[in-house]
């Protein structure tokens, strides 16, 4: 099988290459943007056929200058909520995967791809339904839109087309994303070089820390890509998330206990590690009021439908892993 993994130096897409390797996968092309060199860190040790330069691949794919390709993990794209550069974000997110869309039909090439919880943006319920898109950002707009230009051609598609809304991932090889790493990244660094965790206090009608998020560990979602790739009856738009809101205050715990752990220590509760400053809540930014999403929780209706019976890490046991690797790195 020959399989391109776009975005593949980044967080999502290495793991999901090392994820090829382990099941016994390794005509893997590689195709990302490496003007951040230290990315190709993530890539070491995987085992790949090529590597294209994205600015290179789409073009020369779309001639059909690659062979035959089976599948294409389209991990690829502009994930920085923040960027306000429209244009940029419409055309890394949008045109470009629209224009890969329609090679993989041409050619006969199966297609995997990211797409965000951040397609619901303000929503309270979270279901691949229009009812329930409203995105805050252009980053969501622009995976919503090619969600929908998905959903018009799936009932003429001539291959599988599946599109994952992501919601917030966290794991290894996510060190080069600064600002935008997870927040178990960012709690765990704060803890090690200051020895406190800091969380947003009271916003949105939540108490201080009880912001709730889907947190789902990159492993699960290296899980879910590949049963699809084993699956290749099942298409359509699927949350991959976990189908379980926990509050920030619990990956805080969760992270400073892990941390602890390797240094022999017992694990404590939320109200002693408030207490001893190890946890510590800050006001909420102006910046982010009106753009900040207080609770997410996957519908996972749809995904077990389908027939994936994949079960997700709890916030616990995924960010007790994920301090142990960032440990050893």
């Amino acid at each position: 099988m020959k399989v391109v993994v776009t975005g593949a130096a980044g967080m999502i897409g290495s793991n999901i290459v090392h994820g090829l390797n382990a099941v016994g996968i390794d005509d893997v092309i590689a195709v990302d943007d490496l003007t951040d060199g230290p990315k190709y860190r993530n890539l070491l040790g995987a085992q790949l056929s090529d590597y294209f330069d994205r600015g290179e691949f789409y073009g020369r794919f779309a001639k059909g200058e690659l062979g035959k390709v089976d599948v294409v993990l389209h991990q690829g794209a502009c994930s920085d909520t923040m960027e306000h550069d429209g244009r940029y974000m419409m055309d890394t997110n949008y045109r470009c995967s629209k224009l890969l869309l329609d090679a993989c039909q041409a050619q006969g090439t199966r297609l995997l791809y990211a797409s965000s919880a951040a397609t619901y943006g303000g929503s309270a319920s979270f279901r691949e339904e229009p009812a329930f898109e409203q995105p805050l950002n252009v980053y969501g707009y622009s995976k919503l839109l090619f969600d929908n230009v998905v959903r018009r051609m799936l009932p003429t598609a001539k291959t599988q087309v599946a599109g994952f809304r992501y919601f917030n991932v966290y794991g290894p090889r996510e060190q080069h994303k600064g600002r935008m790493a997870s927040v178990a990244f960012h709690h765990f660094n704060q803890f090690r070089d200051t020895g406190k965790v800091k969380l947003f206090g009271e916003y949105g009608g939540y108490g201080p820390g009880q912001q709730s998020r889907d947190f789902v560990f990159v492993d699960d979602v290296v899980a879910v890509n590949l049963w699809f790739l084993q699956n290749p009856q099942s298409s359509g738009i699927f949350n991959l998330g976990s189908g379980r809101a926990q509050p920030f205050n619990d990956v805080a715990v969760a992270t400073v206990n892990a941390a602890r752990a390797l240094k022999g220590e017992a694990p404590l509760g939320l109200a002693e590690l408030v207490k001893n400053g190890s946890i510590e809540y800050i006001a909420f930014p102006e910046a982010l009021v009106g753009k900040y999403q207080c609770f997410t929780q996957a519908d996972l209706t749809r995904l077990r439908t389908a027939g994936c019976p994949h079960v997700f890490a709890d916030v616990a046991s995924g960010v007790e892993r994920y301090v142990q690797w960032l440990s050893r790195s």
